[in-house]
C-alpha cells in the first residue's frame, strides 16, 4: 500500500509539472504580446467585468477551503463531512462555470468574440449611416448601437491609444503597429485588441474546461465517499484530487489579475 501511494502521488506530480508547462506557454504569448501592445490589451482588459471576475476568484478560494476540509474529512474517517464538503466544493465550481457563461455572453452580445460568425447578429434597421467620427472620438465605455449584419469581431473605440500617443507612453511596436500615415488606424488598432480577445477566450476557456474535468472528477469522489471508500487508512485519491482542484484555482489566481486589472488604472487618469 505504502508503494502505490507514492507511485500515486508521483505521478500526480508528474502531470502537474506537464500542466504548469502548458499553461506556462500561454502566460508566455500573454506577456509578449501585452509588451508590444499595453495599450490595446489595456483597453481591451477594460471590457472585462471585474467585479464578475473578482466574484469567481472569491468562489475559487472558498472551494480550495471545502476541498481541503475534504481530505481533512477523510484522514479522520469521517464520512459524512466528507460528502458534505464535496457537494460544496462541487456547488462552488459550478458557480464558477456559470458566471463564466454569463460573461462570454456578453462577450457574444458585444461583437468581442475574435472569430467572425460567432457573435451575435443585428442587421441595421432601414438606411444605415456610417459614422465618419474617427476612432479616436469615442467615448471609453459609453455604449453605441450594436449593429453587426456579418457577425464580425467589432472595437471602435480607440481613443486610450490617442491618449497615450499625446503623452509620449507608446511603445515602439505600438507606434508602428497603430498608425497609418502618422494617424490612427482604427483597423489596426482593433486587430491588435483583438490579440487581446483571442488570449481572453483561449486562457479561460482552457482553464473552464480544467473545471469541467475537475467536477467530474468531484462526482466520482462524491460516489465512492457515499460508499465509505475513504478511512484514516486510505484517502490517497481525496488528497490527489484536491491536489488538481487546488492546481486549477492556482491558475485562475494568475489569470485574474493579468486580464481584468492590469492596464484599468490608464482609464482612470
Amino acid at each position: 500500500m505504502g508503494q502505490q501511494e507514492e507511485s500515486v502521488s508521483i505521478g500526480m506530480w508528474m502531470f502537474l509539472a506537464q500542466e504548469i508547462m502548458f499553461f506556462g506557454g500561454l502566460f508566455t504569448v500573454y506577456l509578449v504580446f501585452r509588451s508590444k501592445y499595453p495599450m490595446a490589451f489595456a483597453a481591451g482588459s477594460n471590457h472585462l467585468d471585474a467585479f464578475l471576475g473578482g466574484l469567481n476568484t472569491v468562489v475559487l478560494i472558498v472551494s480550495s477551503l471545502t476541498m481541503a476540509l475534504t481530505v481533512y474529512f477523510a484522514q479522520t474517517s469521517k464520512r459524512n463531512m466528507q460528502i458534505i464538503m464535496i457537494l460544496l466544493t462541487m456547488a462552488f465550481g459550478a458557480t464558477f462555470l456559470v458566471v463564466k457563461t454569463f460573461e462570454y455572453r456578453d462577450k457574444f452580445n458585444h461583437g468581442l468574440v475574435p472569430v467572425t460568425g460567432w457573435n451575435k447578429m443585428v442587421k441595421p434597421a432601414g438606411e444605415a449611416e456610417e459614422s465618419t467620427k474617427p476612432c479616436w472620438q469615442h467615448e471609453h465605455g459609453v455604449e453605441e448601437p450594436y449593429v453587426n449584419a456579418h457577425r464580425e469581431f467589432q472595437w471602435e473605440d480607440c481613443s486610450l491609444a490617442k491618449q497615450a500617443q499625446d503623452h509620449n507612453y507608446l511603445t515602439s511596436a505600438e507606434k508602428i503597429g497603430y498608425f497609418s500615415n502618422g494617424e490612427i488606424d482604427a483597423n489596426k488598432f482593433r486587430d491588435k485588441v483583438r490579440i487581446f480577445f483571442w488570449i481572453y477566450f483561449v486562457m479561460t476557456g482552457l482553464h473552464a474546461l480544467h473545471m469541467i474535468v475537475g467536477l467530474g472528477l468531484m462526482t466520482w469522489l462524491l460516489w465512492t465517499a457515499y460508499k465509505g471508500s475513504y478511512t484514516s487508512e486510505y484517502y490517497m485519491p481525496v488528497e490527489m484530487s484536491g491536489l488538481y482542484w487546488h492546481f486549477v484555482d492556482i491558475v485562475w489566481i494568475f489569470l485574474f489579475p493579468l486580464l481584468y486589472l492590469l492596464g484599468r488604472h490608464f482609464m482612470h487618469g
